[in-house]
């Protein structure tokens, strides 16, 4: 017997995804192998993923395999260089964020004694609806069924049902719900799962309904006693898959009420399932407050992707009570808003409202086509793995798919996806394009990213190994299927290939004669299909950009990966902790790299993109600009910052300063080129339109400075609109900010503020201002910034001053829209 020693590198602890990684590694050996965990002395079959995770395996616990069989030496090599360089990369649960931090109410909030009860914020965001009990569906009622001799019958359709189901939701879903889902796929296939329950009705003589409930609670014992908050939220996945299980061979014992909101909800349960989750009307629930969850539940991650605001810290008991009272939870503030009156739903219908703006402006500008300063045109586009995220990518501002990574429909599944699936796939992804482009990479499989079905062997070093391009010769079936089904789909939108890897001509010349082919059984079986591709490759091996120009004479476009292109480049595993802080895209070498690859590729009438990581940096977009990249892509929501700053750039400064960047003789003297360019930003007037409001509401004093403060967030002159209103209120304590003759000016100088500003508000009739010079009907609002060189005193007192006047009272008074305010504004002040 051989022994391999190690220490769990995961910082989360073996949990489902790590666990179906390493018991795939262990599966393709002949030898029996055991795991052990030597700090709580647990043992499991290391085959067997399910008993892996029971192990209770937690960050830097001591961990061996053991390893007896023919090919014992053999395995015990492969799993140890496994276990050293890729082991961690399979925990792609990442560790969960801080939760978010509770920002103090608002005195807009505060000053109307609304009845709240606190609670600690797991998701962000606003919901209004009436508290709605989540009624759990008890499964005592399961221990009574009888043994019966069709039990193990049961239990094969069951399995093979709930994996049909969830492999349906798997082609249907994408983005954090494809990944929890596959993780309880990889449980149910478990052999462990399945032995487990005919243990129990072999050995304790129990049915099999029972033997489920039992099994469940056995697995959830273990992973409830573990130290690790994730790993005993993982409790959840297991009941979560054991309760299918029974519905599915069970239905009519379901309690069929547990998943119906029929109105506006916000839910409280002591946890939800994922499946639970993704059961409900989501079109329904505006919040939840689930007693029992914590940070890393797959339940909490599917509520902040729907945009769902979560509380816990809340009891149920106490809750209870209050079922069907209406209720705001308020997942900026962490807490939960009891039986609101007028003047609380009337903050946070403005809060919403203003809420809605930005999101409009935000969208608006990202919508707008990417151009810099000086018109120089640059497509931005977003990469994505599954057709279910275009919509949104499209959404933020996308040109554009500059990368469809189509390997993640063959991952974390046991037979490759049938032309019919990937078609349907891709068609749904250009459907949502319309005729923006999609660029579908083809399958980037092997090496790194090993599939069972394919029994392509271990290999030393799978980063440059047998992957990509360079196993298709081999898989030449699976690959033609892929072409057929892009072809297919490229008749109904603006398709691209590109083919990644690359690092011959070769390759290039066997891809296009498979794809010729492929078109000419297309044409002959009469579908209908794209008749031309645009074909590109990836740029990600080194030596390429030596023969750039003889790849373009049979290419349309190339796309530089920039993460592998940098550890090739650099011969550095970013991976590897002892050598990645040597991993940095932008160094001298890498710069004079890319200028190369795109003055050649320009010089033949090609043009080049960027599709990993760098290009939605935008600490680096100036470099880029000036590189003369024609495309970046990155992820969606990168997008409208990466359009913003582009807008402020010129193209001609970007350039000298990559001339600059490529002379450079260190990575630190780029930095310091970076740091000291300074694109000249829009300058913004003191006073503009755009902050001048006509209110056609009855609102309060709160109100308004709500709606001022929140209307420079919307008009982009701050980002903390909340902040800035708490240094106003402040003012407000200290000196009366009304000035008499139905006028107020409240002012502040803040660090909040981006760009100084005046603000009106024309209100429909004179408000309760709380000062002793009387009511308002007219609020100037000044807020400059902390550096601000003008005297806001100065301002304030000009403006007092001028008020005085009766006629430029009744010219403020008279004027009826923001156009004339502004135009009166501008002419009498010296601003």
């Amino acid at each position: 017997m051989l022994t391999l020693d190690f220490l769990c590198p995961l910082p989360n602890g073996l949990h489902a995804r790590p666990a179906w990684a390493l018991k795939e590694q262990c599966s393709a050996w002949q030898s029996d192998i055991r795991f052990i965990n030597h700090r709580l002395n647990t043992h499991a079959d290391a085959k067997s993923s399910l008993a892996l995770v029971s192990t209770g395996t937690l960050f830097n616990d001591s961990c061996s395999l053991q390893i007896s069989g023919n090919d014992a030496e053999a395995a015990r090599r492969a799993l140890e260089s496994y276990l050293q360089h890729h082991f961690i990369d399979s925990d792609s649960e990442l560790p969960a964020a801080a939760s978010p931090t509770a920002h103090p109410l608002p005195r807009s909030l505060s000053r109307l004694h609304p009845h709240l009860l606190t609670g600690n914020i797991l998701a962000t965001g606003i919901g209004c609806g009436g508290i709605t009990l989540w009624r759990s569906d008890s499964l005592d009622r399961y221990r009574t069924l009888p043994a019966s001799p069709e039990d193990m019958t049961r239990l094969e359709y069951g399995l093979a049902e709930l994996a049909d189901n969830l492999n349906q939701q798997l082609r249907l879903l994408g983005g954090e719900s494809k990944t929890i889902l596959s993780a309880h796929l990889s449980l149910i296939q478990d052999d462990e799962f399945a032995s487990n329950i005919r243990r129990i009705m072999r050995d304790e003589k129990q049915g099999l309904a029972a033997a489920i409930v039992d099994n469940m609670e056995a697995i959830c014992e273990k992973l409830r006693a573990s130290s690790s908050d994730y790993l005993r939220e993982r409790a959840s996945d297991i009941r979560d898959i054991s309760e299918r299980l029974l519905h599915i061979v069970w239905p009519q014992y379901r309690n069929q009420e547990v998943l119906r909101l029929s109105r506006p909800s916000i839910l409280v349960a002591d946890d939800l399932t994922p499946s639970q989750f993704l059961s409900l009307d989501l079109s329904q629930l505006k919040g939840m407050i689930l007693e029992k969850t914590g940070p890393t539940s797959h339940t909490l991650i599917l509520a902040r992707a729907a945009s769902v605001p979560v509380l816990n810290g809340l009891s149920v008991a106490d809750l209870s009570a209050l079922e069907h009272t209406p209720a705001i939870l308020d997942g900026q503030c962490g807490v939960l808003v009891l039986e609101p009156n007028e003047a609380v739903r009337g903050y946070y219908a403005l809060a919403r409202e203003l809420a809605d703006q930005r999101i409009a402006c935000q969208t608006r500008d990202a919508a707008q086509t990417a151009f810099s300063r000086d018109g120089q045109r640059l497509e931005v586009a977003a990469n994505i793995g599954s057709a279910l995220e275009a919509p949104a990518a499209f959404s933020h501002g996308a040109e554009g798919i500059g990368l469809f990574r189509s390997e993640m429909l063959y991952m974390d599944r046991s037979a490759p996806p049938d032309e019919q699936e990937q078609f349907e796939t891709y068609q749904q992804a250009l459907l949502a394009a319309g005729d923006k482009p999609v660029i579908f990479r083809t399958m980037d499989i092997g090496g790194d990213k090993p599939l069972s079905y394919l029994n392509i062997p271990q290999e030393e070093n799978p980063f440059l190994g047998y992957r990509a391009v360079r196993i298709y010769p081999e898989f030449a079936g699976l690959f033609r299927t892929q072409l057929r089904a892009i072809l297919r789909a490229g008749a109904v939108g603006q398709a691209r290939l590109m083919i990644p890897m690359v690092h011959s001509l070769d390759q290039i010349l066997w891809v296009k004669n498979e794809l010729q082919q492929v078109k000419a059984e297309l044409q002959a079986e009469g579908a209908r299909f794209a008749a031309s591709l645009p074909l590109g490759i990836m740029v990600e091996v080194p030596s390429v950009c030596y023969i750039i120009d003889h790849f373009c004479d049979e290419v349309d476009f190339f796309s530089v990966g920039s993460n592998d292109m940098t550890q090739y480049l650099y011969a550095v595993d970013r991976n590897n902790p002892r050598v990645s802080p040597l991993y940095n895209p932008v160094t001298p070498s890498f710069l004079r790299m890319l200028r190369q690859i795109v003055t050649v590729a320009h010089r033949h009438g090609k043009w080049v993109g960027i599709c990993g990581e760098l290009g939605g940096e935008t600490r680096y977009l100036p470099l880029l600009l000036g590189l003369e990249l024609d495309e970046l892509s990155m992820s969606g929501p990168r997008i409208p910052a990466v359009k913003s700053q582009l807008r402020q750039l010129d193209s001609r400064a970007c350039r000298a300063l990559a001339d600059k960047a490529c002379d450079c003789r260190s990575p630190e003297e780029i930095e310091t080129l970076l740091r000291t360019f300074t694109p000249e930003e829009d300058a913004r007037p003191l006073l503009a339109v755009e902050n001048i409001l006509f209110v056609d509401k009855p609102y309060r004093k709160e109100q308004v400075i709500q709606l001022l403060c929140g209307n420079l967030a919307v008009n982009g002159r701050t980002a903390h609109p909340l902040e800035l209103e708490e240094d106003i209120w402040q003012r407000e304590e200290i000196v009366t900010t009304g000035v008499g003759f139905g006028v107020a000016i409240p002012h502040t100088k803040s660090a909040w503020i981006h760009h100084s500003s005046i603000s009106l508000a024309r209100l429909p009739a004179q408000i309760d201002w709380e000062s002793e010079m009387g009511d308002v009907e007219l609020v100037i609002m000044l807020t400059l910034g902390e550096h601000e060189g003008i005297n806001h005193v100065k301002v304030f007192s000009q403006l007092a001053r001028k008020l005085v006047n009766k006629t430029f009272r009744q010219s403020l008074l008279a004027a009826t829209d923001p156009e004339a305010l502004h135009q009166l504004l501008n002419a009498e002040l010296s601003l």
